[in-house]
């Protein structure tokens, strides 16, 4: 190309001099959102100076530039002479357009109506003032291209983008995604959420069913409460969209094909878990109320803490529901799920996380307050301990026992801004609007599927009534207290709504807590969709532990030259494979005691007694920091090539017919791993585990 011709096409370019501000701009929006710029000036950015894979977001301006000049300057991707220069007032609000867009969905959640009793503290964001980008309401009428908005149109006015992107992000629910890194996952919500404004139109059977469920959990908190006054119960009073949401989630996670749903939870809302979702006979719980039944088998436990199992019809097929049990210590029940769901996945050969779903239920103060919260997040993504993903549902009714004040419970905004450590999304949605909670459930749900990993709904509602129903809280939260006494239940909000909308009449809304109540009266089972002669191949089969005498004593010895036989595989290595020196000591000091030559020690002993218990079909698994050598470097039951790195359990060499296996994993928390331990041995056939902590 001829320079002069070059250089004067190079001059009339977006790229050239008085621009430059215009392409700092296009950056700036691309850091923060990389899809919202063309995809033309997205495939040059990311040709941009990278940082471990990543754009480097302190590169500076005058780099940005150079690089443009460059691009301009070797290709042909320039603009030709005669179109104008793009740095005219529209093209300049263009941009401001596309950040005002971004602004909305990181921070749209801060703007959302989320407490249903209106009295959360939110902070003022004012980068989602159409002032804060040079804006004003004289350009409502302006056309703007749409950039990647999912709206159905490439363009639309400035009053029709901030509207769409309003009702989205800043209605009953608030979104935290733009965290994550992967665009992909980014891209998927912000399609499920903005192509219908977070408002999905769902049918008059769907409506009818959420407030069935409404009435379901309404009444017998109310039945609960007439029957049994002054009795302790945990009710979910205030929360009771909680049920609609579970049994949603329930339906759709079973309609791609899953088997089984371990649940986990604290008190909060048990009883009515128990009854309207898993199909606990209403008689039966009645009777533990008044004594004539209940059996803690000697633990001292309480109604309110105990598990449950049964099968559920879904449209995918048949699916088990297991309740954990879980005493009053919170969240050291979301350990021993995924423990309990691990095992369950490695029995059907599941290693996707596609059959077996955990499911966590948490309270608010709990979920900030609680190590083990944390540490549980932290193993999520291990190779020991992953599950596919966890569904996390936290009951927020904005006190945890007498604490409201959010810089007295917390560091942060949210309860939930924890799961941010592993990039999980969360939902944050308004308690009292029903098709909102069901629209976030079935994102969440999917979103799970989909991708494998954790995914947080924050159910923002209150507590009607104290920290059990013998607790006066007004003591302690009076303004708060206040404005629940004024406050409408769910039930009667959403009823009132559906018989303005023309869906039910008054007579049939009444007529559905009459045949609900008559329901509990006659001691019928209340769970719509309890599968009444479930299949019994969805169980776990217990009979093998059930009556034996645990401390009789057992015959534990051992043929001779049938453990020589093992210790001598176990002293066999792989063709090439390197041991560090005082491991080859360690080695070959073990030949020396299977020969009788040295006298056996105890890293020996314990190694051995690993082989024999796999050589007859016993399960082991190995699990925490340090386990494979041992917290003294006695036990080396995993070894390292030192040229290659790689790893090698000599023990995975015993097992002959497949009717036993050795598992090693390695971590650092002790608390969580316990916990998932004890979940995953009460299920998975593991007879030894070893803790370095013993």
């Amino acid at each position: 190309m001829d320079d002069g011709l070059m250089n004067r096409q190079w001059r009339s370019s977006h790229l050239f001099g008085g621009n430059a501000h215009y392409v700092e701009e296009l950056f700036e929006s691309y850091l923060l959102d990389p899809n919202s710029v063309s995809e033309e000036w997205r495939e040059n950015f990311d040709k941009l100076p990278k940082v471990n894979g990543n754009i480097n977001q302190d590169v500076p301006h005058s780099t940005v530039r150079e690089h443009f000049l460059y691009l301009a300057k070797n290709s042909n991707r320039v603009q030709p002479i005669g179109i104008s220069s793009v740095t005219t007032e529209h093209e300049k609000k263009q941009v401001k357009v596309l950040q005002l867009i971004t602004a909305y969905r990181v921070r749209g959640h801060q703007r959302a109506a989320l407490d249903p009793l209106g009295i959360m503290a939110r902070e003022e964001v004012p980068d989602m003032e159409l002032s804060h980008h040079g804006l004003s309401l004289a350009d409502d009428e302006t056309t703007f291209n749409t950039g990647s908005l999912f709206i159905g149109r490439e363009e639309a006015s400035l009053g029709e983008i901030v509207s769409a992107m309003q009702r989205t992000y800043c209605t009953s629910i608030g979104v935290e995604y733009m965290h994550i890194v992967d665009t992909a996952e980014k891209r998927w919500i912000q399609q499920r959420m903005e192509s219908v404004r977070s408002h999905p139109e769902y049918s008059d059977n769907v409506k009818i069913h959420i407030l069935e469920r409404l009435t379901a959990a309404e009444g017998l908190e109310k039945s609960l409460a007439s029957k049994y006054p002054g009795y302790k119960r945990f009710g979910l009073e205030g929360a009771d969209c909680l049920i609609p949401l579970i049994d949603e989630m329930i339906q759709r996670v079973g309609g791609y094909e899953v088997k089984e749903i371990v649940i986990g939870m604290a008190h909060r809302g048990r009883l009515n878990l128990l009854v309207n979702i898993l199909g606990k006979n209403p008689s039966d719980l009645f009777e533990e109320f008044e004594g004539k039944s209940f059996s803690a088998s000697g633990s001292g436990d309480v109604k309110y803490h105990q598990g449950f199992s049964s099968n559920v019809t879904t449209p995918g097929g048949e699916v088990h529901l297991a309740l954990a049990f879980n005493p009053s210590h919170l969240e050291i029940v979301g350990p021993v799920v995924e423990g309990s769901v691990r095992a369950r996945q490695d029995r059907r050969d599941d290693g996707e996380g596609a059959l077996v779903v955990p499911v966590i239920l948490h309270g608010d103060a709990a979920f900030a307050g609680q190590g083990v919260v944390m540490e549980t997040f932290q193993m999520s993504q291990t190779r020991g301990f992953r599950t596919g993903g966890t569904i996390h549902i936290i009951i927020n009714n904005q006190v945890g026992f007498t604490t409201s004040r959010q810089d007295d419970a917390r560091s942060t905004e949210y309860c939930t801004d924890v799961a941010k450590m592993v990039q999980a999304p969360i939902f944050h949605v308004n308690g009292d609007d029903p098709e909102a909670v069901i629209f976030v459930t079935q994102m969440a749900v999917d979103f799970r599927m989909q991708y494998k990993k954790d995914v947080v709904i924050d159910l923002i509602c209150y507590r009607r009534l104290g920290h059990n129903e013998t607790d006066e809280p007004s003591g302690t939260q009076p303004l708060m207290y206040q404005a629940i006494k004024e406050q409408q239940t769910v039930r009667k909000l959403y009823s009132d709504r559906l018989a303005a909308e023309g869906v039910l009449s008054d007579q049939q809304i009444a007529d559905m807590m009459n045949e609900f109540r008559k329901a509990l009266d006659d001691g019928e089972h209340v769970a719509k969709s309890l599968v009444r002669e479930p299949n019994e191949e969805l169980f776990v089969d217990w009979s093998p532990f059930i009556g034996h005498d645990w401390i009789s004593s057992a015959n534990t010895k051992f043929d001779l030259k049938r453990l020589q036989e093992l210790a001598h595989r176990l002293d066999s290595l792989p063709d090439g494979f390197v041991l560090q020196r005082q491991v080859a000591k360690i080695m070959e000091d073990r030949r020396k005691m299977t020969a009788g030559a040295l006298s056996i020690n105890w890293g020996y002993a314990e190694i051995a007694a690993y082989a024999s218990m796999l050589s007859e079909g016993h399960s082991i698994r190995f699990t925490g920091q340090d386990c494979g050598r041992g917290t003294f470097s006695h036990r080396y039951a995993v070894l390292h090539n030192q040229k290659t790195g790689e790893a090698y359990m000599p023990l995975s060499a015993i097992p002959e017919d497949g009717t036993s296996m050795v598992m090693y994993d390695s971590l650092l928390s002790e608390e969580a791993v316990l916990a998932f331990e004890y979940g995953y041995a009460t299920i998975s056939k593991i007879t030894k585990l070893c803790f370095p902590y013993h």
